[in-house]
């Protein structure tokens, strides 16, 4: 199962953390890791290279995080939150395979 963890602040989304494998197909074939892959990195390529947000962050297999500081998360909101949004539609229609989590702190 994909495990999609967002931390938020004072109301606004500072990053975020996925790991797993949605285990929906074979890799190379699944739809579901495909969806989340893209949908993160676009994400993070939008803040860091369209926006030109600092940004500290970890890929591997299976896992990826994104930490912002206050401001730039403030900067980068509605692509964060779009983010959000997008996983949250995905995990409705597919329950089974992705798992959404608001962490506030």
């Amino acid at each position: 199962m994909i495990e999609a963890i967002f931390t938020v602040t004072d109301k606004v989304i500072v990053g975020f953390e996925i790991s797993g494998h949605s285990d929906y197909s074979e890799q190379g074939r699944d739809i579901i890791c495909a969806a989340v892959s893209s949908a993160a990195y676009m994400t993070v390529n939008t803040i860091t290279d369209v926006q030109f947000l600092e940004a500290d962050i970890t890929e591997n297999d299976g896992l990826m995080k994104l930490s912002l500081s206050p401001e730039d998360a403030k900067a980068a909101e509605i692509i964060l939150n779009g983010f959000l949004l997008h996983l949250n539609a995905l995990s409705e229609q597919n329950k089974d395979y992705i798992k959404v989590k608001i962490s506030e702190v």
